[in-house]
């Protein structure tokens, strides 16, 4: 027994060793500032905003009840709840390994021993019964380990599922948003559509009063007539597009698109004020990166439990229960019974599987951290993206908006001309056409900035708090 403790004393003193390497994330470029210059004012620290209600700066009540409802019902959202589940299930599988366990044994045999089995003999029982009970413990003595690197992996793996569960959470809130925005610019267009047609409806009447007078002939009232209905069958197209956006709505927030539908807006939604930031912060920020970090993490955790298996495992185990071979009075002391003492197993040979589980762990750090790079690589790359985007956009929009304003003025000169003859139906066409592309173009750079602004929301993270 004094043999045995000291076993036990001198293997739990040596349980802080370890064969993880050193975690060395890869070095990814950071830049002090961004590249794009950002088209707003810097919002002062009152106006930040939680992550969680990052869309409330656009000012829509609907999209605000819309983005509750998705957290709620949203069945892609559920699905990513379930594999963090998963994940944390499996985290707390491993960390049981780094207690003892412990198991109750009960049995009750009757047994026919062979005649020519040794060591039975004449003076053995042919037939005999075995009767045990007993508690039995083992405990694995994580001397290289493995078994603390082990459950540090899964517990990174459960981390970085976390993450993944935020970022599926963002990813469906901003496509959401986006969504939406781009329903809005819909429906403003089909406003700006509508007036059209009723625009073109009086001019097509005035055109055939003229015809009817004799004034003009009847090529003006089909040019008239083109152009309404062109301007009628851009109006079903508008209206076709936002019913399947309409669609991709419901299922986003969980509810069946036939039974779903949104009250038209044409209410300017708010582009919001967002403050600029040093990239480097946007580490702290995207669950994407933080989810790739933990996984280059557990993957160098999985390096060490390759490498302990070239180490002899220890494990500790004590039974102590009761034997008899009589159903009565068996749990006396007599019949008590018990072992307690180590165990050591090392494999001298296994024709390579070891080191190629190492060269495998191996291989598999370096494709998290090739991963890990790229992550950050991207998440810089949108950011950047999405401040080129609104930054372009809004100059083009303030350009955009200037030209609808020459574009009216010119098709008031046209119509004027026209009523009194001076020019044909044909100018009074082309400034029309004009003059609606104009507005359908400044409508939808706006829309487009709009929707730029949830992009970078969503490349920095979903906010920008820290």
């Amino acid at each position: 027994m004094r043999r045995v403790e000291l076993t036990i004393v001198a293997a739990l003193a040596l349980t802080g060793c370890s064969f993880a390497p050193k975690l060395e994330l890869p070095e990814v470029p950071v830049a002090d500032a961004y590249k794009e210059p950002a088209p707003w004012s810097p919002a002062a620290p009152a106006d930040q905003l939680p992550r969680d209600s990052w869309w409330q700066p656009y000012g829509d009540q609907e999209l605000n009840t819309l983005q509750a409802r998705l957290i709620e019902n949203s069945p892609d959202l559920q699905a990513a709840l379930a594999r963090y589940q998963q994940a944390k299930a499996f985290a707390d599988q491993l960390r049981s390994g780094l207690f003892p366990s412990f198991a109750l044994r009960a049995d009750g045999v009757r047994a026919r021993q062979s005649e020519t089995s040794p060591p039975a003999g004449e003076a053995s029982p042919r037939y005999y019964n075995s009767y045990g009970t007993g508690v039995e413990a083992t405990y694995e003595v994580d001397l290289w380990g493995r078994v603390r690197n082990d459950v540090n992996a899964g517990k990174l793996e459960a981390s970085a599922a976390a993450a993944d569960l935020e970022s599926a959470r963002l990813s469906l809130q901003a496509q959401l948003a986006d969504y939406y925005i781009a329903l809005y610019g819909l429906d403003r267009e089909a406003a700006l559509l509508g007036d059209t047609v009723a625009a073109y409806e009086r001019a097509l009447s005035l055109t055939k009063e003229r015809h009817e007078a004799g004034i003009v002939s009847g090529l003006d009232v089909a040019r008239a007539q083109t152009q309404l209905e062109t301007a009628r069958s851009q109006n079903s197209q508008s209206q076709a597009q936002r019913a399947t956006l309409e669609h991709a709505i419901a299922v986003l927030v969980g509810e069946s698109p036939s039974q779903f539908s949104l009250t038209p807006r044409s209410v300017p939604l708010q582009l919001p004020e967002i403050p600029r930031d040093v990239p480097a912060n946007l580490l702290q920020r995207r669950p994407d990166i933080a989810a790739a970090q933990r996984r280059t993490a557990a993957a160098n955790a999985s390096v060490g439990v390759a490498r302990a298996a070239y180490f002899p495992a220890i494990t500790l185990s004590g039974v102590y229960g009761f034997e008899s071979n009589r159903s009565s009075d068996w749990l006396t002391a007599p019949n008590a019974a018990w072992s307690v003492g180590p165990s050591i197993l090392l494999e001298l040979f296994d024709a390579g599987r070891r080191r190629a589980r190492v060269d495998q762990a191996r291989a598999v750090l370096d494709e998290a951290g090739a991963s890990y790079r790229g992550v950050v690589l991207g998440a810089f790359q949108q950011v950047e993206d999405s401040l080129a985007l609104l930054h372009h956009y809004g100059n083009a929009a303030e350009s955009e908006r200037s030209a609808v304003t020459s574009a009216q003025r010119s098709l008031e000169f046209a119509m004027n001309r026209y009523r009194e003859g001076a020019v044909s139906y044909l100018e009074v066409v082309q400034s029309q056409t004009t003059a609606l592309n104009a507005q359908r173009e400044a409508l939808d750079l706006e829309t487009r900035q709009l929707r730029a602004s949830v992009a970078l929301i969503r490349a920095l993270g979903g906010g920008w708090q820290g």
